[in-house]
This record gives structure tokens, C-alpha cells and sequence, in this order.
């Protein structure tokens, strides 16, 4: 059993120093390795884990609860970016518990803690010193023990449901962006963001079987022949009907080099086919590249282990295929909810040959971090232009922001999410996970991203005219913003300021049309694209009276 030995930072970048735990873990016999995360919202793929790890003991143990609930604290006590008690996080903890059995309630006394069952007392259990993590676990195992023989709920609940009521409770007084993944959960997390065994198909149960939405590039599905649309009515061997979406996935995923035999009707087909299919190591993929006339179009729908590679691979593809046409891109970042910091980091630095790309900031001393650009432009400087929307956010907002900061893109759309948020994700001893805020990430022009978003150069979320008529309207300074208005300081707890800035562009959670006309014809006007680098068009508010 794993037993939470792989409590790592999702989201490694080269030269990250980390934050050394381990000393303070080597009394549970645990091990850190760090790596950062911002924002961990990407889409879960329906497929195996490439390793499959162990259940665990369904009924409570306290002994193994205080393992878990230990660690948890002393997870958000080194990392979490406000530095909170021990004492603190138990209580909200066990006020979780009543998400199982209503009728249980907390006393917290001023050195003595008193359970509830329905109005009997069930324990009274003396209060440990504020910030001793291990007591603080121990009690609340044993606290929640006594309770069980008061409530029937809270007795016939397993441990996972145990574990959820807990950190969930505890989780309420952080911020919006730190949770708690049960087993299953995280194991769908981790498989979203570092590949499982699998075959590469995405899947939606329907009534007839399961149907395949897409199929993979570079994977076995699309190597066995499989394809877009294809109706799965056996996995090996066994009626695909009247199966669950979970049930599906536990019969596609499995140990890489293991095959899989799926039975597909196909529209063109007169008779169903026999494919089989050897599972192999998916990484979900997350980047698309098509031509629009000589402009690369690129979207980037999360990022995860592969995206900075396959943005990459994208762009000599495009390099090959238009050559000497190649006008410029287009990086569609609209609904892209984030994910791994590094994959972000890297991602910009293709398109940036030199300067900061973003900063971290929070609590613990290493939270302070810089990332710079520190190889060469693979766009030969070529415009680029990128889409954003209200979808837009975390890792994405990163890499909008250090294409507009450092001069090499003019944005358009609306005002992006404005989560701006470094999490850290923790693995707990019963495989479960804590996501927790740890720092805010800065701009390469200084401003943080937190609750204010990145605005763009060009605003269409109000526009219904045509792409030329907007590009009328930003050559007289309308529907544009300015460099200084969109990087104006501004605390994150303003309020106040914050609405004001954001009202310039409202968010829109909708992929507008007219955002990529727009894209297109404005990589055909070079001079006014170039204006817009330089800050050349001011916004009419802006501009002096006569």
C-alpha cells in the first residue's frame, strides 16, 4: 500500500528548489517531492490509471485515520498561503461530520472538546496544545470513534466517507480553490494529469453500447483502426449495453501491454468488427492545430505533462506546412481552466525569447519564484494572436498574460476568469488528495492575476458587427484597451477597483465567432497589429479633450 509516500507539488518545473518537508515527515516515514500546480481543473478522461493501487480497509481504523487526518494538517499548516492553527483545522473538521449524521455537534470549550449525538453527550476529550499536529490527528480519530457508538450514520459509514465529511469541513474555511479528492476522485485526477493504461478513445454510454466521441492521435485505438463515432457493443467479450460510464472504464483501462477486444458496429460498415487493442501509456490530449488560410490556428484546452511538447510539435507542423505563407497564429485559450504550472511556463516560453513569464508569491519561503524565458522564439516572430474568454483561466491566464506583457501577442475576447492561484496538490496517506492554495502568481508587468483576470487589447463580447467593423472601431480607440489600463496595480481585495477594471470587458463564458474573424483579419492588417504591440492606439476615454 502506498500509504501516501508520493506526496509531491503536481506541475515540476526545471530549477525549482521545492519545499523541503521531508525532515518534518521523517518521524511517519514520508517523503516530499515538490512541484507546483495552477489549477488543477482540467477535464478527467474517462480511462485507467496505468497503476492500479490499493482499496484499503473499507471500515474505520482510528489508528490509520490519524495517519490521515496528521498529515492533512500538517499539509495545510506548512503549505496553505495564510497561516491558520491545528486547533482550528480539527474543529472544522469535525464539524464536517455532521454532512453524515445532522444530529452531531461540536462544543469547543475553552480546553476541552464535547461531542453531541441528538443532544447526548457522546465524548469530552481534552484539548491538545493549538499546534501539535499529531495530537490534533489523534484526537480526531478517536473523537470520531466515540461518536460512531452514538450514531448510527457516522457507524455505518465507511472510511472514505469518514475522510470526506472530514477535510471537506476543513477545506470550507480555505479559500475557493483548495479541496479534498477522495481515492477515486484523485485516482482520475492523476490519471488526467500524468497518463494511465489505456487505449486513447473518448467515450459517451448511450443506450445501444458506447459510443466513441474521438479517437486519439498516436494511440493504440487509432493504430487498431478504431474511429470517431463507432458504435462499442462488447469489451471482451460482454454486452456493452446497460453498462455505467465507471463500469466502461474499468473494462477499457488496464496494465499497459495488455489487450483489450471491443466488438464495434460502424455506419458504413454491413457487419460489426472484431478490433483488439493493446493499452499503452495515455497522456489526454489537450492541443489542436489546423491551417486557417496561412494563419496556424492552435487550441490549447488544458494543460497537462504533453501540452508544451505537443504545442511545439504543433508548431513545426505548421512551420512545414505553410512555410514561406505562414502568416502568423492564432492561440485559442478560450475555456482552458488551467493546469500544471510548468506545462504553462513552457508553453509561453516557445513563443517568448527572452524576459519573465510570470512570478509566484505566498506564505512559505519558497513560494517566491521567477520564471523567465530562456530559449529561442520557435515563431521566428511571426504575430500571434490569442483568444481569451471568461473560461480562461489559472496556467492559461499565465500564458495570455506573458504573451501581452512581453509584446509578442495582442489579445482579444473578454476578460479572462482571474484565478490567480498557485495550488499544490498533496497525496494523503488513504490516496486520497489535498489541493491547496500556496501562493498568488504575478504578470511579467507586476500586477497579480487573483480575482482580476487578464483583460484584452481587443474587447468582443458586446460586438455583433462583422470583423472589419470592429477593427473600424479599435483604429478610433473603441473596443480597445490600453496597456495602461490593463496593467494598473490593484489589490486583489479592492473590491471596488477590481469591478471597475473588470467592467471594461465583461466576462463572456462563450466562445464568440467573431473573436477568431477578428484574429484572422487583424493578422492580415500588419500595421495596425503592430500598433497594437506598441500601444499605438489609445482607448477614446482615454484620449484628451479638444
Amino acid at each position: 500500500m502506498c500509504w501516501g509516500y508520493d506526496r509531491r507539488f503536481d506541475g515540476a518545473t526545471g530549477g525549482y528548489k521545492g519545499v523541503d518537508l521531508s525532515k518534518r515527515r521523517e518521524s511517519r516515514h514520508r517523503r516530499v517531492t515538490a512541484r507546483m500546480m495552477a489549477g488543477v481543473s482540467i477535464v478527467l478522461f474517462l480511462f485507467g490509471c496505468a497503476i492500479q493501487e490499493s482499496q484499503g480497509p473499507a471500515t474505520y481504523d482510528a489508528a490509520r485515520a490519524s495517519r490521515v487526518f496528521s498529515a492533512g494538517y500538517q499539509d495545510v499548516a506548512d503549505i496553505y498561503i495564510e497561516d491558520l492553527r491545528v486547533s482550528d483545522l480539527a474543529y472544522s473538521g469535525l464539524y464536517g461530520l455532521s454532512s453524515i449524521d445532522p444530529t452531531i455537534e461540536i462544543d469547543r470549550g475553552e480546553n476541552e472538546l464535547t461531542l453531541t449525538v441528538d443532544g447526548r453527550e457522546a465524548g469530552r476529550f481534552p484539548s491538545p496544545p493549538v499546534d501539535n499536529l499529531d495530537s490534533w490527528g489523534d484526537l480526531t480519530a478517536t473523537a470520531i470513534e466515540a461518536v460512531r457508538t452514538s450514531s448510527d450514520a457516522l457507524s455505518e459509514a465507511e472510511s472514505e466517507e469518514v475522510y470526506a465529511a472530514v477535510f471537506s469541513g476543513l477545506v470550507e474555511e480555505l479559500d475557493d480553490f483548495s479541496r479534498y479528492a477522495g481515492r477515486e476522485q484523485a485516482r482520475e485526477n492523476r490519471a488526467s494529469r500524468d497518463g494511465f493504461g489505456g487505449v486513447g478513445v473518448r467515450i459517451r454510454v448511450v443506450d445501444e453500447g458506447v459510443k466513441i466521441l474521438s479517437v486519439m492521435e498516436n494511440t493504440p485505438a487509432e493504430s487498431a483502426g478504431l474511429m470517431d463515432n463507432d458504435l462499442i457493443t462488447q469489451i471482451n467479450g460482454e454486452p456493452a449495453a446497460g453498462l455505467s460510464q465507471r463500469e466502461v472504464v474499468q473494462r477499457l483501462r488496464g496494465p499497459i501491454r495488455t489487450r483489450v477486444t471491443v466488438v464495434v458496429q460502424r455506419a458504413e460498415e454491413p457487419t460489426p468488427l472484431n478490433i483488439s487493442v493493446t493499452r499503452a501509456h495515455i497522456v489526454p490530449q489537450t492541443v489542436k492545430y489546423r491551417a486557417e488560410g496561412n494563419v496556424a490556428y492552435i487550441k490549447i484546452a488544458g494543460f497537462n505533462q504533453n501540452t508544451a511538447q505537443t504545442v511545439r510539435e504543433k508548431l513545426l507542423q505548421a512551420d512545414r506546412e505553410l512555410g514561406n505563407d505562414l502568416q502568423g497564429f492564432v492561440l485559442d485559450l478560450r475555456d482552458n481552466p488551467g493546469g500544471l504550472l510548468d506545462q504553462s511556463v513552457s508553453v509561453s516560453d516557445l513563443f517568448i525569447p527572452r524576459g519573465r513569464i510570470v512570478s509566484t508569491h505566498g506564505r512559505h519561503p519558497d513560494s517566491h519564484q521567477f520564471f523567465d524565458a530562456d530559449q529561442d522564439d520557435l515563431t521566428h516572430g511571426l504575430p500571434i494572436v490569442v483568444l481569451v474568454n471568461g473560461n480562461s483561466a489559472s496556467a492559461s491566464e499565465i500564458v495570455a498574460a506573458a504573451l501581452q506583457d512581453s509584446g509578442r501577442a495582442v489579445l482579444i475576447g473578454s476578460n479572462s476568469f482571474g484565478k490567480g492561484t498557485v495550488q499544490t496538490v498533496l497525496r494523503l496517506p488513504n490516496e486520497g488528495e489535498l489541493t491547496l492554495t500556496w501562493a498568488r502568481f504575478h504578470a511579467p508587468s507586476g500586477y497579480t492575476l487573483q480575482e482580476r483576470g487578464v483583460l484584452p487589447d481587443i474587447c468582443t463580447n458586446d460586438e455583433v458587427g462583422s470583423a472589419a467593423e470592429l477593427l473600424g472601431k479599435v483604429r478610433r480607440g473603441e473596443a480597445v484597451i490600453s496597456r495602461k489600463t490593463r496593467t494598473r496595480s490593484i489589490s486583489p481585495h479592492d473590491e471596488a477597483g477590481l469591478a471597475e477594471l473588470r467592467a471594461r470587458c465583461p466576462v463572456s463564458e462563450e466562445e464568440n465567432k467573431l473573436d477568431l474573424q477578428v484574429a484572422l483579419a487583424l493578422l492580415e492588417d500588419t500595421s495596425l497589429f503592430a500598433q497594437l504591440l506598441r500601444g499605438g492606439v489609445p482607448e477614446t476615454a482615454e484620449r484628451p479633450a479638444n
